[in-house]
């Protein structure tokens, strides 16, 4: 009997992937301001896991939390939504 859990996931662009099987991913996400009401866009950058580093710079991918892999990386890139385009 398999219970097939909701796993949280992202969307974000590639900002690096100098390290080894993994890859970092900047998410940005729009809140409102509490009291002003205006619409803000934070960011925050996380480590993700590419077992066979083939996401590059400037990709747009989707990354699923996990278990913790290491000390800073607890998610793992699931799917290319969009290649970056070259010049």
């Amino acid at each position: 009997m398999s219970v097939e859990k909701n796993v949280r996931t992202l969307q974000g662009k590639v900002v690096s992937n100098k390290m080894d099987k993994t890859v970092t991913v900047l998410v940005e996400r729009k809140v409102k301001h509490p009291l002003y009401g205006k619409i803000i866009r934070l960011s925050s950058k996380v480590h993700a896991h590419d077992e066979n580093n083939e996401y590059g710079v400037g990709d747009i991918v989707v990354i699923a939390e996990s278990r913790p892999l290491s000390k800073t990386k607890s998610w793992i890139v699931k799917e290319l939504a969009e290649k970056a385009r070259t010049v």
